[in-house]
């Protein structure tokens, strides 16, 4: 009887080691099924970081009465109290998924001049798992640049971009939903009217030298603009800029015209992480022989942009 005892006990013990060694190495096949998997904590190659910002302000709030009062002077000549509070709140610029793409227009005439604002805000989103989303918004950013003529300075992230031709500018086109479509050609049409006018013998001068000769000119303001200066003047030309966002630029173009008058176009374009901010500034005065100060406008262009960097930041 002892003898068939122990030989029960032992037969148990044989078959409990034989279902534990079965358990332990199930466990490991799933353990490498579950690596083998893309994006899997065990994967060979690990998942491009996801951006800074998940949401995006809301543009129109983010511009102070101080700013505006400054920038579209023609606010504080509006009388009646309504219309002067809904100039405030600006128009939201049309988007299709508010929490990828925001922006917000002004457009006040004042008894000089029109001046035109527009705040663009840009959340770009990798769908490729090995790019991150500062990475894509290099990409798009440098796009930007390349549309502004201007190449990155040595050293930053969008140089390579910049270099190698990018992909930006495919995601970057979709300004024209927001609102900004027709206004970021402003830089191009405006390089492109200067050329024409190097072509037929513009000379560059004061702003203020043809005021003479205006009344006098059959010919309207054609004469006018054969004297005026078709870059803005020195240390003023459209340029990289530092110490804004990680990396950010300056475009300005004057576009002139013999039938209207002529009307100046400052953008400031900066990226924060994975966030593309555009400000563009525009002015077109009452008059054709007027021309809008470059220092003046890219001043309050920038002071904005250095205004929305720091509510990034916080």
């Amino acid at each position: 009887m002892q003898r068939k005892a122990k030989a029960r006990v032992s037969g148990v013990a044989a078959l409990l080691a034989v279902v534990l060694t079965g358990c332990t190495g199930g466990s490991g096949l799933g353990d490498e099924s579950d690596d083998s998997k893309p994006g899997g904590g065990g994967s060979s190659t690990a998942a491009a970081q996801p951006g800074k910002y998940r949401t995006l302000p809301e543009p129109c709030g983010e511009v102070d009465r101080d700013t505006l009062d400054a920038m579209l002077p023609g606010i504080t000549e509006i009388e009646d109290p309504e219309q002067r509070e809904k100039a405030y709140e600006g128009t939201p610029a049309a988007t299709y998924d508010t929490d990828r793409r925001v922006g917000c227009n002004w457009k006040i005439e004042s008894s000089d001049a029109t001046h035109h604002l527009l705040v663009d805000f840009e959340r770009v989103v990798s769908y490729d798992g090995t790019v991150s989303d500062d990475a894509r918004a290099a990409e798009v950013y440098a796009g930007k640049l390349r549309e502004a003529g201007l190449q990155a300075p040595p050293g930053t992230s969008s140089e390579s971009e910049d270099e190698g031709g990018g992909t930006g500018g495919d995601e970057s086109g979709d300004a024209g939903e927001d609102g900004g479509g027709d206004k970021a050609q402003g830089g191009k049409k405006g390089k492109a009217d200067d050329d024409n006018g190097r072509k037929k013998g513009t000379k560059s001068g004061s702003a203020d030298g043809d005021d003479g000769d205006d009344g006098d000119d059959a010919k309207g303001g054609a004469a006018g603009a054969a004297t005026e200066p078709t870059t803005p003047p020195p240390g003023l030309e459209p340029r990289p800029l530092t110490d804004l966002g990680d990396e950010a630029f300056l475009d300005d173009a004057l576009t002139t015209a013999a039938s209207a008058s002529r009307h100046r176009t400052v953008t400031v374009v900066f990226r924060t992480s994975n966030v593309i901010v555009t400000v563009e500034y525009d002015e077109q005065p009452g008059r054709r022989t007027d021309v809008p100060d470059s220092k003046e406008m890219q001043d309050k262009a920038q002071e904005l942009a250095d205004s929305l960097a720091g509510e990034f930041d916080e």
